[in-house]
């Protein structure tokens, strides 16, 4: 369990971080959202140990996290940070035997990765000749070569096609099913949604809202209901205790104070008109991002 607490951060004047904490729990993949400048980025280097907090604490199984820990870990920066000249096989069974790692073993390891990530025969290319997405995807490699205790990667989808990101998160997927804890920052959102168990969304410096992607769903949509029938859904509008948000005929979606608004609003669609759906609008993870950071 990697657990953050309390972290804030101050360059200069300016306060970029703002008491945030939040937990990666082993064999969960943790999205980590937010817009630019939010301090995701701030964040992962104080894991890390590449930025000092001004105060709070970062824990590994319940003790302070040491040097030793963080060597460990696997790190993906979002700048490209590997030998452009050096060939791809030849980089990873580099810096799996920077940690320790056997000729042989960081062999295999590297074979593995590269057939997994299907690199495997570009294993003999320099990084630098290898496409933008190709990159990507051996630098996502170089996180996962010495079998780290816990993943951090930092925008690890970017410039990757629909497939590659497939392939990509089918390799993520294997080392939190291992028990890893796998933290990664992103702005798709649409991916973060499909791939990730838990959800930090981050805004000015501040955890907005955290917890897994059900917990979410369901702390944002308990109130909120989808209505489709034949009439004309206009008096919603008119109707205390619900606050619309969408609308198109005898389509919408709205908010209500209680359920008994809810049954009152269903009674009322019923006798204008035939009712097709109505039901709880479980909201996608860009509308809960949308609500929070307002």
């Amino acid at each position: 369990m990697l657990e953050i607490s309390g972290i804030t951060k101050n360059f200069g004047t300016r306060r970029v971080l703002n008491d945030v904490g939040f937990t990666v729990a082993p064999g969960r993949l943790t999205g980590f959202v937010g817009g630019n400048g939010a301090g995701k980025t701030t964040t992962m280097r104080i894991i890390l140990g590449l930025l000092t907090s001004d105060s709070g604490s970062v824990s590994f199984d319940g003790r302070p996290l040491s040097a030793s820990d963080r060597r460990a870990f696997g790190y993906m920066p979002e700048e490209r940070g590997l030998y452009p000249k050096m060939k791809v096989a030849e980089q990873l069974i580099y810096l799996a035997r920077l940690h320790g790692f056997s000729l042989a073993h960081a062999q295999r390891n590297a074979d593995s990765l590269l057939e997994s990530l299907d690199l495997a025969e570009r294993a003999n290319d320099p990084i630098e000749d290898l496409s933008l997405g190709n990159q990507q995807r051996a630098q996502i490699a170089a996180a996962l070569v010495h079998e780290p205790t816990t993943l951090i990667l930092d925008e690890p989808f970017s410039g990757l096609d629909p497939l590659a990101v497939d392939t990509v998160v089918g390799v993520l997927g294997e080392y939190a099913s291992g028990g890893v804890p796998v933290l990664f920052s992103s702005h798709q959102l649409d991916i973060v949604e499909r791939l990730c168990d838990d959800l930090v969304i981050i805004a000015g410096g501040e955890i907005r809202a955290s917890g897994s992607r059900e917990q979410l769903r369901a702390e944002h949509s308990a109130n909120r209901f989808e209505l489709l029938f034949t009439g004309d859904a206009g008096w919603l509008r008119e109707t205390p205790g619900v606050s619309v948000l969408d609308f198109d005929g005898g389509y919408a979606i709205f908010d209500v104070d209680d359920d008994a608004t809810a049954q009152h609003v269903l009674r009322r669609a019923v006798d204008e008109g035939a009712v097709t759906t109505f039901a709880p609008k479980h909201p996608s993870l860009a509308e809960i991002f949308k609500e929070v950071i307002a």
